[in-house]
C-alpha cells in the first residue's frame, strides 16, 4: 500500500494539532507540511505537491475557497478535502464545484475524517454526514 502525502491548512493551531494526531494513527498517511493561511498554503502545495490537502475555508489572507480555485490550477493532481465549520448546502455545493473531493465539518472530524480520507484516496467523493459517492 502506498503512502499518501498530506498538507494540512488550518489557522487555529490547537485544531491543526488535533488533525495531526488523528492522521498519526493512519499508517498509509504522512503529513508533509502545515500552513496557517491561504498564501502559505499555495506556496507549500506547489513546493511539496501533496497527494491530499486538508483545507479550512475560514483562513486569513486568502479564504479556502479561493485557495482551492488556485490549487486546481497549480497542483491539479492534489485532492482537496475541506475540513471546516461551514456546513450549509450552498457552501458544500460550491466546494464540490471548484473541485474538492471531500467535505467534513469540524464538529465531526474525529468520526468522519478517516472515512473521508479513505474514500478520497480510493477515488470517491465524501460529503459530511454522508457516505462516499
Amino acid at each position: 500500500m502506498s503512502v499518501s502525502r498530506v498538507l494540512i491548512v488550518e489557522d487555529f493551531v490547537p485544531f491543526r494539532r488535533l488533525i495531526c494526531s488523528l492522521l498519526a494513527n493512519i499508517s498509509n498517511l504522512q503529513v508533509v507540511g502545515e500552513a496557517s493561511d491561504g498564501s502559505e498554503a499555495l506556496r507549500k502545495a506547489v513546493e511539496l505537491k501533496p497527494d491530499l490537502i486538508l483545507l479550512d475555508i475560514g483562513l486569513p489572507i486568502l479564504n479556502g475557497m479561493e485557495v482551492a480555485r488556485q490549487l486546481r490550477e497549480l497542483v491539479p493532481e492534489s485532492r482537496i478535502i475541506f475540513v471546516t465549520q461551514e456546513s450549509s448546502s450552498d457552501v458544500v455545493e460550491e466546494a464540490l464545484r471548484i473541485g474538492a473531493r471531500g467535505f467534513v465539518t469540524k464538529v465531526k472530524v474525529g468520526n468522519e475524517l478517516p472515512a473521508a480520507l479513505s474514500a478520497v484516496i480510493s477515488g470517491q467523493q465524501f460529503i459530511a454526514g454522508g457516505q462516499p459517492r
